[in-house]
């Protein structure tokens, strides 16, 4: 075995698969084309609420090329789910506008779009009801929320606290509902033959996906194959299998040929989750040095009648400041409307929108610097749990943060500073983020040839995994990573965690390191190399379960500065600067993409995303990249990101956070504090529109 003094974790290496990508050689889903190809075109119900009675298929059926109309009444049958939502096509419920109700197949995709067009479908409609409130009679505590956090905590009493505070700040913030749009649509192509069903997917989890279908369709997990070999985005909504995967699958069953199925754009808005709006009540007392001796944050959200998911929002309230009495609460409606699901840092990227925009008021009102105030309520140990941190530098975040910016300068005087007919201002805002870590497996192989193949189900979703698995793989062999290979996006691969919760690289880099580690072993003890190589595994299973109790967090500090046009109300973002700590960094290259993503996705938040229910039709009425509104180039002039280097030893072989959600928490927030500074207008429900600061 070669070994290397040169360390190539912590090097801006390329991506490994970069010449596949520029040159058009990497194949997505909805690229690949089996023989006998046919294709599907879902169609969604046009109610909010009721029942199918009828579908009239027969004029379909007379359109050249239609193959089979695939609903409720001749659909294939599957195993009951305890998600509801993959219950396709298997009953005349209507939970929501928009659901799947039928399926078109046909030899071209223009035949199978006419026929979806041309069905009638006659309704049992009921009264629906799609509009989420503070008062809605229907709001109830659920049993637990996303990430399996508690749904309420509460320590010491925060009402009396509160009350004899010197110093308070009540105030309600809400964050609208918001899709999450990669680039690359949710594809499929399903194709079944006698060794069963083989998937190519858009997927964030290959092995989640199988292991779905299989129960789906009653068939054990080795009978089904789901390739993610590229997958162009997904920002969580790709976390998890829904109904279109299992709509492509169900309708290859049917017809006995391969389907290819693509959700258009439009659809994207109600079958493929979102991130629920959100209404959230803060409350902080302080003394007059600002110290805090009180905190309420409580949120109420929404979820369909058919599946709960209720996004974690207090969670981050619960480990960030130190005060002795402190009460999360999470309440939820079930309306008439699709399923939220996962979006690039659920909870935190809401709930620290609230808390972060409530800090600063509280700074103003004790006038002190927000930074300052900050570092004052800095804990010496998680305040939920009692456990020390692994580590935390998010005073250091601040303080590195606050110098390169140029904060000491900052006059605090909001609407002082007007250059030309725009106002200036500048805000400051924490982020965190968990740092998660799920068993995995991997194998190692060393070849005959002396070259390394390393295998894992990981999922590269534009992140660089590929890259970073190799870096990690060509330290822990002691090699070169030209002479490794990483085999990825395959559930035939020992099973891995998905690409999600910001713990790819900690989940997959612990299998990774394992199975090099014990196939340096076996070379070691073997001696000569045997002709067909030799081949390690690894699982990490035990060391997950075994690790120490430590409270693992990611901490970042962001700061804005924004102009704000005096006569339009129009706001832009100026500056806009990301400090982070979050361990080890394997790639400065690919781990500034994802931190500078984040913060382009928290600008977007803050200024333009928004998806509005029409109450009336109960459905969201901007259904593309048109009317749903994302940041532009244009619309990201000076961006940084930088880290400060952490050592951690608490975490995993390598000593990474998760890097992919951190950005985006916080940026909204830092943004509004912006906004305040430089307008003296406090905008506490996004995103911040221009006819907002008119008013």
């Amino acid at each position: 075995m070669t070994t290397t003094a040169r360390p190539y974790v912590g090097t801006a290496l390329d991506r490994v698969e970069g010449m596949e990508k520029v040159t058009g050689r990497a194949r997505y889903a909805y690229e690949h084309s089996p023989d006998e190809l046919a294709y599907a075109v879902p169609v969604q119900a046009s109610i909010a609420r009721g029942e199918v009675r009828a579908i009239d298929v027969q004029a379909a059926l007379t359109i050249p090329g239609v193959i089979a109309i695939i609903w409720h009444r001749n659909a294939p049958r599957l195993a009951p789910a305890d998600n509801a939502e993959l219950s396709v096509l298997q009953s005349a419920r209507v939970a929501y506008r928009g659901q799947y109700i039928a399926v078109a197949v046909a030899e071209t995709l223009q035949a199978a779009g006419e026929a979806a067009r041309s069905l009638s479908v006659d309704y049992a409609g009921e009264p629906h009801d799609t509009e989420l409130r503070a008062d809605h009679p229907g709001l109830y505590r659920p049993e637990k929320v996303n990430a399996g956090y508690p749904t309420d905590s509460e320590h010491g009493d925060p009402d009396a606290a509160m009350e004899a505070a010197p110093i308070r700040v009540d105030a309600t913030y809400s964050t609208p509902a918001e899709h999450n749009n990669p680039m690359e649509p949710h594809a499929t192509v399903a194709r079944w033959d006698a060794d069963g069903l083989t998937l190519y997917d858009s997927t964030q989890g290959a092995s989640a996906v199988r292991a779905t279908l299989a129960a789906l369709f009653t068939m054990p997990p080795a009978n089904v194959r789901v390739i993610a070999s590229h997958v162009g985005g997904g920002f969580g909504s790709k976390g998890q299998p829904l109904a279109p995967v299992v709509l492509a699958a169900l309708a290859a069953k049917h017809v006995t040929r391969p389907v290819k199925l693509a959700v258009p754009r439009q659809q994207m808005f109600a079958v493929t989750g979102y991130r629920t709006p959100t209404i959230q009540r803060v409350r902080l007392g302080a003394d007059v040095d600002g110290r805090l001796t009180a905190i309420v944050h409580e949120a109420i959200a929404q979820c369909s009648t058919i599946r709960e998911f209720v996004e974690q929002t207090t969670t981050p309230t619960r480990i960030m400041y130190a005060a002795p009495n402190r009460r999360t609460t999470h309440r939820v409606v079930k309306l008439d409307v699709p399923t939220p699901s996962w979006m690039r840092a659920p909870g935190e990227a809401p709930g620290m929108f609230a808390l972060e925009s409530a800090m600063d008021e509280l700074a103003i009102a004790c006038g002190i610097d927000p930074v300052e105030l900050r570092v004052r309520n800095e804990p010496d140990a998680d305040p939920e749990s009692g456990e020390p941190f692994s580590s935390r530098n998010l005073v250091a975040c601040l303080r590195e943060g606050a110098r390169r910016f140029g904060w000491a300068d900052r006059d605090p005087t909001p609407g002082a500073r007007l250059v030309g007919r725009t106002l200036i201002g500048t805000g400051v805002a924490a982020s965190t983020y968990p740092a998660y870590r799920s068993p995995s497996q991997a194998s190692a192989r060393l070849e005959p040839d002396g070259r390394y193949t390393v295998r894992i189900a990981a999922t590269d979703i534009g992140t660089g995994a590929r890259t970073v698995l190799t870096q990690i793989a060509a330290d822990a062999l002691r090699t070169s990573p030209d002479r490794v290979t990483v085999e990825i996006g395959d559930s035939a691969l020992p099973p891995a965690t998905l690409a999600g919760g910001s713990m790819g690289t900690a989940s997959w880099g612990t299998a990774v390191v394992r199975a090099c580690e014990a196939l340096r072993e076996q070379v070691s003890r073997s001696g000569d190399l045997p002709s067909a190589g030799l081949e390690a595994a690894a699982d990490t299973k035990e060391e997950v379960g075994a690790q120490e109790r430590f409270s693992r967090h990611a901490f970042g500090a962001q700061f804005a500065e924004v102009g704000v046009d005096v006569d339009t109300g129009e706001a832009r973002v100026l500056r806009l600067l990301g400090v982070f700590a979050a361990g080890r960094i394997v790639n400065p290259k690919t781990a500034r993409s994802q931190f500078i993503g984040g913060m382009t996705m928290g600008l977007s938040t803050a200024l333009f995303e928004e998806s509005l229910m029409d109450r009336e039709f109960g459905d969201y009425l901007n259904r593309d990249l048109a009317q749903y509104h994302v940041a532009a180039c244009a619309d990201v002039r000076d961006i940084e990101a930088v880290w400060i280097e952490e050592d951690d030893p608490h975490l995993n072989p390598m000593g990474t956070k998760g890097i992919g959600e951190i950005g985006i928490v916080g940026t909204a927030a830092a943004i509004a504090n912006a906004v305040h500074h430089a307008t003296g207008i406090r905008i506490r429900d996004l995103p911040i529109r221009l006819d907002k600061l008119l008013r």
